[in-house]
């Protein structure tokens, strides 16, 4: 029988989905593409599945690829029939949990596509280190809202979900977690304690041992 079938790279955004899939408990293979940025043959290889040569791509059990990480976890609670990481329609949980799940992938996400490699958007090599700094800058006021609106101990409050996926994983990068601890508590508090969650402290190991 065909398996789930997970393109990533350890600590990158496919971390995000491999948690998932190991909290729903499903069978998938990792396959590992290397380093996007710096192999021809990485980007080749995921290029044959998703145009934007970009990870996570999951392909589903009949072929289907799925990529966008948001559409990812929409569709694996739906395949789980598990309302334990996406509160269900109804649920007083489900507004914000959508509100701050597409903040995520719409607003910060795209700082790390700009700054991890500022040679592909801005041709001047003079250039390139201030645009940087200045997409990182905005990447901080951005923590700094999302921080804001989260709860304790997780960012719904008493419900765990999906975005405290994202919070563990994203504070693993740039800035980094010695500015998260320092500038956004809450954000650092739920990585914290996501990364001590049983059932998930293999996929943390895997991607930031």
């Amino acid at each position: 029988m065909a398996r789930m079938r997970l393109f990533g790279e350890p600590g990158w955004g496919s971390t995000i989905v491999e948690a998932q899939l190991a909290w729903y408990g499903f069978d998938y293979d990792f396959e590992r593409v290397g380093d996007l940025f710096a192999s021809a043959d990485a980007r080749e290889k995921v290029g044959a599945l998703n145009p934007l040569a970009q990870i996570p791509t999951l392909v589903l059990e009949d072929g289907e690829v799925m990529t966008e990480s948001a559409a990812i976890t929409l569709h694996l609670a739906d395949l789980a029939g598990s309302d334990t990481l996406v509160p269900p329609p109804g649920d007083p949980a489900r507004p914000k949990f959508l509100r701050w799940l597409v903040f995520l992938v719409a607003n910060v996400y795209p700082t790390y596509t700009f700054a991890d490699d500022p040679s592909r958007f801005v041709a001047e090599a003079s250039a390139q280190p201030g645009f940087k700094d200045a997409v990182t800058a905005h990447a901080k006021r951005l923590y700094s809202l999302l921080d804001g609106a989260a709860d304790a101990p997780w960012f719904l409050g008493e419900r765990f979900s999906a975005i405290d996926l994202y919070v563990t994983t994203m504070t693993r990068w740039r800035p980094g977690r010695p500015w998260f601890e320092a500038h956004t508590p809450k954000l650092a508090s739920i990585a914290r304690a996501a990364e001590s969650v049983p059932r998930l402290e293999a996929v943390w190991r895997r991607n930031f041992a």
